[in-house]
């Protein structure tokens, strides 16, 4: 009977997957800010269209943000899109 093993978790799920931990922070970040946007959409209860209107992006990207098709918007475009929608982006470092 094979052992079931369980490793701990880092708290980021990119370098438990092996990435280097620059890389790492900046993908969890990306991911976050892409949840919180696809809640927000969700939450205004906005059509597609209408999520595009006030993120100033195309239908296709809202569809692509959505989707959690994240390699397609960097950083810098996700801060910029929250802001778009009313929100305040904070960076926080740790100790």
């Amino acid at each position: 009977m094979n052992q079931l093993k369980i490793t701990k978790s880092s708290g980021n799920v990119y370098i438990d997957l092996g990435f280097p931990p620059e890389e790492a922070a900046i993908l969890a970040m990306r991911s976050e800010l892409m949840c919180r946007l696809e809640i927000l959409i969700r939450d205004k209860e906005w059509t597609q269209a209408e999520a595009a209107q006030v993120l100033g992006i195309s239908q296709s990207r809202v569809s692509d943000l959505i989707r959690g098709k994240f390699e397609k918007f960097s950083l810098d475009m996700l801060i910029t899109l929250a802001t778009r929608a009313g929100k305040k982006v904070e960076l926080k470092m740790a100790a």
